[in-house]
């Protein structure tokens, strides 16, 4: 056996989660010791609420908790998720149209894996979050990417979903609010797109797992509930884990048509069975209990992205607009390319990216993660003063 098939090639061709590796790389330079400030990790600064621990710790010390739960996750909190799909999606839906998940990521993979058959087209707005790309090439799919740039608000249109469209397309992935960019579709634009993947058949994978995260008085309009019509043709994604500050404790979801569903559960059963009963009780805490804590996280994250759309753009050269969701900020920073800056002269936003870890020690993650180069994405998710601090160093470094 060569050392070149000793993996195989479905999984040697997987990318390592680019947000995962600059966060990694920024934690290893803060252990080393240099106080570097990262703007790479796309989870909230908050402890998770106590209210929601204080129910993780109940369930830890019930033994029935010990063992193992139906693979498409415990019924109770089943019926909590669909509660909450009503409220949020406007989607009326069983609680056996749910399927709970190890985190948001296997919810996207498992909804990938169970539309996917090789060669199916997935049409992806671009920028797009960084898992994406490898659960449709693992699930045998073909992604074909719509682009819209910071001119367009990083918002796609029905127009160049259907120049993109081809006889072999069969999902469209929507995402509002949007990770990289926090771009929010407005009402009248998800009707027209979803009423465009109606017409065509289109299944619909439709990410939500920031929308209780808008700002402005926004709303992340699901695209079910702009169009009921799409309900036999979408699995919604979402999870606790943005909304609660619960990234470590790996809870996600999805809903979709009972088929789907029945079929991700079988290959949920094979992949990992339950998630953590614990887990569980906790986001059934979360999505039941007091409320309040969603509004005192979004008011620290509104007033921080103000804060970076405004000392971003006082640097020649970027270009920010402001996100109406999620906690990233996504700048063109193509005005920065080709220019010589401490004695580096950055060509793509990959090595742009290098140099302000470099020379300014902030941590960012490129462009390239998520679709083209000649851009960068800041969570605002952090601290305040280090949030100020980090974009007065780019400030200095680009003056």
């Amino acid at each position: 056996m060569t050392s070149a098939n000793r993996i195989s090639r479905r999984i040697s061709a997987i990318a390592e989660s680019a947000t995962l590796k600059v966060d990694a790389k920024a934690k290893a330079l803060q252990a080393a010791g240099r106080p570097v400030i990262s703007y790479a990790a796309g989870e909230p600064d908050f402890p998770t609420p106590e209210h929601i621990v204080e129910a993780a710790v109940l369930a830890v010390r019930d033994p029935k908790n010990h063992r193992y739960t139906p693979a498409a996750g415990l019924p109770e909190l089943r019926e909590a998720i669909a509660e909450k799909t009503m409220r949020d999606s406007g989607l009326e839906v069983a609680a056996s149209q749910v399927v709970v998940t190890n985190g948001g990521k296997q919810a996207v993979y498992q909804a990938f894996a169970t539309l996917l058959d090789p060669g199916d087209e997935v049409l992806v707005p671009t920028p797009y979050w960084t898992t994406y790309p490898e659960a449709i090439a693992l699930a045998g799919g073909v992604q074909v990417d719509v682009f819209a740039g910071a001119d367009q608000e990083y918002l796609v249109t029905v127009d160049q979903l259907e120049a993109a469209r081809t006889p072999r397309s069969k999902v469209l992935l929507f995402v509002s609010p949007s990770n990289p960019t926090g771009a929010v579709y407005t009402p009248d634009q998800v009707r027209a797109i979803g009423e465009w993947a109606d017409a065509h058949g289109l299944w619909v994978i439709a990410d939500e797992i920031y929308q209780n995260l808008t700002y402005d008085g926004v709303r992340a309009v699901s695209i079910v509930e702009a169009v009921p019509a799409l309900a036999d043709r979408t699995i919604l994604v979402n999870g606790v884990a943005k909304t609660y500050a619960m990234t470590g404790w790996r809870l996600g979801w999805m809903v979709g048509p009972g088929d789907a569903m029945k079929a991700a559960a079988n290959l949920q059963s094979h992949l990992t069975s339950n998630v953590s009963n614990i887990s569980q009780r906790a986001a059934l805490a979360a999505l039941t209990g007091p409320q309040d804590c969603i509004a005192e996280m979004l008011e620290a994250f509104d007033r921080r992205r103000h804060v970076m759309v405004a000392e971003l753009n006082k640097i020649p050269g970027i270009i920010t607009p402001t996100p109406k969701g999620a906690f990233y900020v996504y700048p063109d920073v193509t005005g920065l390319l080709g220019t010589t800056w401490g004695g580096v002269t950055p060509a793509t936003s990959l090595e742009l990216a290098d140099l302000i870890l470099d020379q300014a020690e902030v941590a960012a993650v490129p462009g390239e993660a998520f679709g083209p180069s000649g851009y960068l994405r800041f969570s605002y998710a952090l601290g305040d003063g280090p949030l100020l601090e980090g974009v007065q160093r780019l400030q200095k470094l680009f003056s």
